[in-house]
């Protein structure tokens, strides 16, 4: 993927989200639009509640809108079924969480093949693949370590590797340092970054912490459903107005 051309990878239109009914009914978003060119590095920021989470699983493709449209490269991936946005999962878009979730008692080497499975890529093909991507997030001595046997910055590391072996369009990073302490947080976020940088890989990441987002191109804050700023190499855009409730 080449580097951030304005594109809009992703596009978000209207997108409201809603949770319950009656007295227990919430309002996760209240008409978000937002969009995502290819190659760019988006930080989402808020306050607990404010969306921000709720706006990662519906790009993710891990939950749907209540309203609105969402587009994926053109594709509009509201008509999807299960299947289909299992598909656009496994075959376009990379995770990482807060709590690496890697397999406890298997390699890193075993860890990053195991997207690759589920794609049907050949033993030799898988191993090399692997291989490669630890070689490229720093880890090639350390193929065969257990989880237990690394870091917590060398875990998210091979969780980072796991994510990008196949090759994704979009990373979605979800508090990718939460577990980390400073050193190791400034290590995983120059690796994001280097991944954004050199090789065009789109991020969205979501994130509390202020320092951790200012590595982000950009960043994106969530408040009450809605977007409150959207800002991009220090300039401010205008907030989004908030729509009428759904119903």
């Amino acid at each position: 993927m080449t580097a951030a051309d304005g594109t809009p990878g992703i596009s978000l239109a209207g997108i409201t989200r809603v949770y319950g009914e009656g007295e227990a009914l919430v309002r996760a978003l209240r008409g978000v639009d937002l969009d995502i060119g290819r190659g760019e590095f988006v930080a989402i920021m808020g306050p607990s509640g404010s969306g921000k989470s709720t706006a990662m699983n519906i790009i993710g493709a891990l939950d749907t809108p209540s309203e609105g449209s969402y587009r994926f490269l053109g594709a509009d991936v509201g008509g999807f079924d299960r299947n289909q946005r299992a598909l656009l999962r496994r075959d376009y878009l990379g995770f990482v969480f807060q709590g690496f979730n890697l397999l406890a008692r298997t390699s890193a080497l075993d860890n990053v093949e195991l997207p690759l499975i589920y794609k049907g890529v050949s033993r030799a093909e898988r191993r090399e693949k692997a291989i490669n991507t630890l070689q490229r997030v720093g880890l090639g001595h350390r193929l065969d370590k257990q989880p237990s046997q690394l870091s917590g910055g060398e875990q998210q590391r091979v969780a980072i590797a796991r994510a990008i072996a196949s090759e994704p369009e979009v990373l979605l990073a979800d508090e990718p340092t939460g577990n980390l302490d400073t050193a190791r947080s400034i290590e995983i976020m120059e690796l994001i970054s280097r991944l954004n940088d050199e090789e065009g890989l789109t991020v969205i990441m979501v994130t509390h912490e202020p320092d951790m987002a200012e590595y982000a191109k950009r960043i994106v804050h969530f408040k009450d459903g809605l977007i409150e700023r959207d800002g991009l190499n220090g300039t401010v855009r205008k907030p989004q107005a908030e729509t009428a409730d759904v119903r």
